[in-house]
Formats: C-alpha cells, structure tokens, sequence
C-alpha cells in the first residue's frame, strides 16, 4: 500500500486546523486514559491501521496494562473498564457509527452519570476529532511505521 498524497503539503491552512483541534483536545483537560480509550476504539472501528498502532503504542508508554489496551475491543464482554470508560466507550461507538446509531439516549446517558456536561463536550470533540483524523490517515492510505522484529536472545 502507497500513500495517495500528503494532505499536509496539499492542503497546509486545512491540515494546521486539524491539528488545532488535536492541540485543543490534548489540552482539554481529560484524563490520558478517557483520550486513549476514544482513540483507540474509533481507530479500531474505522480500520484506520496509522492511528491504531500510534494510540496502542502511547497508551502502553502512558503505562496502560496490556490487557486494557488488548481488551477495548471488547469492552462490552470484560470487566477491566470502569463505569467512566464504559460510558466513554459506548459514545465512542455511537457517534463513530453514527449513520448506523443516530446517537441514541441509550449510549449518552450513562455519560450523564458520570461526567460534568463540560466533559462531555470535550468527550464528544474528542472523538470528533479521531474520526477526522482516521478519515485523513485512511483516505490518503498513510502507512504506518513498521517496528523493527524483535531478535532472539
């Protein structure tokens, strides 16, 4: 698979406005491991293999366990989630899925419970902000890194 171009030489005012918004989701004051979670499972959702690798990678390095990370596909079916991530997790998938969902009250009011309606909003952004980037890197077929294999001892 090659690259169909590079959206940040095509289009630069667009793509530093992309950024931007990363820049302002970063900053917004959400937990690391609630940003993970919307990353990585839009990501995995869109099949967006750039942003999977990259958000599995930072959220080891942000020392996430193996089974978190390894499990959010799964989300429903395990208990490592709290109710906090389970609630980001289900609207991660509604507004994902949203041509399929509609985002219905069933997936955003357990956000209520447990999160300031300014969270939410950030939360919401957030995973707005994934899926443009998902779109970006998917579209365009950004490859990512490959990882050197690891060498027996």
């Amino acid at each position: 698979m090659s690259a169909r171009l590079n959206p940040a030489k095509a289009a630069p005012d667009a793509y530093a406005a992309v950024i931007a918004l990363d820049q302002s989701v970063k900053q917004s004051g959400l937990p690391p491991h609630i940003l993970h979670l919307i990353k990585l499972r839009a990501s995995q959702i869109n099949g967006c293999a750039y942003c999977v690798d990259m958000h599995v990678k930072e959220a080891r390095h942000t020392g996430m366990s193996e089974q978190w990370i390894n499990l959010v596909s799964a989300w429903q079916e395990s208990p490592v989630y709290t109710p906090e991530e389970r609630a980001v997790l289900g609207w991660t998938e509604a507004l994902t899925l949203l041509s399929q969902t509609r985002a219905p009250d069933a997936d955003f009011a357990p956000l209520k419970d447990v999160f300031s309606d300014e969270q939410i909003a950030k939360i919401t952004i957030a995973i707005g902000a994934i899926n443009v980037w998902n779109r970006i890197a998917v579209g365009f077929r950004t490859p990512h890194p490959v990882d050197k294999p690891a060498r027996a001892a």
